[in-house]
């Protein structure tokens, strides 16, 4: 399955290589943008599939790290600069918002959040001074490094292709070192955990602050790429959306933010067809997964699996009570 696995994110990694290649401008801006939504969706599956902890204040970090690129950048200073300091920004606000959760759970957890969210947004919208207000900040500038420009949208789109692998790779690594174990025992029995003596408010507070960095960085990039910003696109409705795009990609999947981001931002797009029935159609097509895929799209071979040995089971009862049945016939004549 490991090996499956691998040989699937590699043929996906060619893919995002070679693909935009064959596609015009408005493809790679679209694939970009993917790629910005699985770099944020990665850090709130941290937070919600690994950690287990309820989120819905994510597109708030999305936009701290968006606007401190951007008022950097106004203020004359590098795109490298802005965006090390949006990751570390959210690290650090994600953290405070971590406190919460040590005291309420679930719903109550979720609600908070929101409020964070909705907190933030409304300072994005009513500081001017700062911000731009409704009017936001635009000619953002795209980056530079060694000489080499960012400005095309290809060119801009292997970069974030770049940080994407990066992000993910670091990803990988955590979540397969003993902080990644100490995440999913938080997430399957904090209380389990901690008698194991696991740091539960420690790891809970991390899965907060690491789930916001990444945020920060998608952010920041995401910026760069639209080269205008307002505060429109970091409503509660953006973090609704991006929790979606976790739970349809799957929970706890490493791969489910490929997955989750394209339902939440390439499939709206391929079914503009259906012109004002679109909306309808994509919210029927997620009410629908949800019904048969509770657990994401990537539960499916997890399903498959489990019916297999279901069934193989329920083969060896029924070969091994055959063989007790004909064993009890010959003891009796």
């Amino acid at each position: 399955m490991k090996k499956l696995a691998f040989l699937a994110g590699l043929l996906g990694l060619l893919a995002c290589i070679f693909v935009p290649t064959l596609l015009k401008n408005h493809g790679i801006y679209l694939f970009t943008y993917w790629l910005i939504y699985v770099i944020a969706t990665m850090g709130l599956n941290l937070t919600i599939g690994y950690a287990g902890q309820k989120s819905l204040g994510h597109a708030a970090f999305f936009g701290i790290g968006a606007y401190t690129v951007a008022i950097l950048m106004q203020a004359g200073y590098s795109f490298w600069l802005g965006l090390p300091l949006a990751a570390l920004g959210c690290f650090v606000v994600g953290l405070a918002l971590g406190f919460p959760a040590l005291r309420v759970q679930t719903i109550y957890l979720a609600f908070a959040t929101l409020g964070f969210n909705t907190a933030v947004w409304l300072v994005m919208r009513n500081e001017e001074w700062l911000t731009g207000g409704t009017f936001g900040i635009n000619n953002i500038a795209r980056p530079e490094a060694f000489g080499i420009s960012f400005d095309g949208n290809l060119a801009y789109y292997y970069l974030v292709l770049a940080i994407a692998v990066v992000l993910g790779l670091l990803l990988w690594g955590l979540m397969h070192s003993p902080w990644g174990k100490a995440f999913t025992a938080l997430r399957d029995n904090p209380i389990r955990a901690e008698s194991l003596g696991v740091d539960i408010r420690g790891y809970t507070l991390l899965s907060f602050a690491i789930g916001a960095a990444y945020a920060g960085v998608a952010g920041a990039l995401f910026g760069s790429l639209v080269q205008f910003i307002d505060p429109a696109p970091f409503t509660v409705e953006a973090s609704i959306m991006m929790y979606l795009m976790v739970v349809v990609g799957g929970p706890g999947y490493f791969l489910g933010p490929l997955l989750g981001a394209a339902v939440g931002v390439i499939l709206p797009e391929w079914l503009r067809f259906a012109q004002a029935w679109y909306l309808f159609v994509f919210g029927a097509a997620v009410v629908m997964l949800m019904i048969y895929l509770p657990d994401g799209l990537l539960s499916i071979p997890d399903r498959l699996r489990a019916k297999r040995q279901s069934r193989e089971a329920s083969a060896a009862r029924a070969a091994a009570g055959n063989t007790s049945a004909r064993a009890a016939a010959g003891v009796k004549v």
